[in-house]
């Protein structure tokens, strides 16, 4: 009886040592795309999906997509820094040389320009194409209305003066 009761502690204080040697489960990580589905997990696998959106399967991961190393660097930027080693003196925007300064008032004004073309706030001229859309479609109408006042201007002109001059003709102590 004495080595029952010494075995049966040893065997509770065993028991979590037992759990702990076993396996942990697999874990399997996908990406799924659009309405594909997520594979169920096994009994000794657990299966997580994160879901992206359709257009994305066939794309570059986004990580690798941007990368700021010279190598990725385009080909016509490095021929733009090239180009602007020797740019001094005049109209270069440069505090090297004399007259560089002429080429900072020229990059302002192109900017400007630019910045005014394509800035969709600005647009003065799509408003003043407007305008003129608006009374040119009214020009006609507007012509033949002013075109009948003038006829009824020269009408009435041309009867005052026509009794003026019979007012003329009449004498004036005939009543």
């Amino acid at each position: 009886m004495r080595r029952l009761l010494i075995a049966v502690p040893l065997l509770f204080a065993a028991a979590p040592a037992l759990a702990q040697d076993a396996p942990e489960p697999k874990v399997n990580q996908l990406i799924v795309y659009g309405n594909d589905e997520c594979p169920v997990s096994a009994d000794d696998t657990i299966t997580v999906c994160a879901r992206k959106a359709e257009a994305e399967r066939f794309r570059i991961p986004q990580i690798l997509r941007q990368s700021s190393s010279p190598q990725n660097e385009a080909w016509n930027n490095k021929v733009l820094a090239y180009e602007r080693v020797s740019k001094t003196g005049t109209m270069s925007c440069s505090p090297v040389g004399a007259g560089g300064w002429t080429g900072c008032s020229g990059r302002l004004i192109d900017a400007a320009y630019a910045e005014k073309q394509s800035d969709e706030s600005i647009r003065f001229g799509q408003l003043i194409a407007e305008e003129r859309a608006k009374r040119l479609s009214t020009i006609d109408k507007d012509a033949a209305k002013t075109q009948t006042d003038v006829e009824k201007l020269e009408d009435q002109m041309e009867a005052r003066q026509k009794a003026e001059a019979e007012a003329a003709k009449k004498p004036e102590g005939g009543n």
